[in-house]
């Protein structure tokens, strides 16, 4: 885990959309997420720092922890 957290918080950040989404995710960080998730809909949960995702669902949307191929989830700080 400490490889996705030190990768990720590598990342350099762009600006965000009107939604809150980030507009400019790290070459790292893409090459350690899953590949199920929507990458053009992530933005930093500000109470822990990890990245989420919003996820469509037949029922409901709502946003999921961004997560690694191995099954960790991607921060952009290390857990207090």
């Amino acid at each position: 885990m400490c490889l996705a957290v030190s990768l990720a918080g590598c990342s350099e950040l762009g600006g965000t959309n009107p939604e809150g989404h980030l507009t400019n995710l790290s070459d790292n960080l893409v090459a350690i997420a899953a590949p199920y998730q929507d990458l053009t809909t992530v933005r930093i949960n500000p109470e822990d720092g990890c990245y989420e995702y919003r996820h469509v669902g037949p029922v409901e949307t709502t946003y999921l922890p961004l997560r690694a191929k191995a099954g960790n989830p991607l921060c952009s700080r290390p857990p207090e």
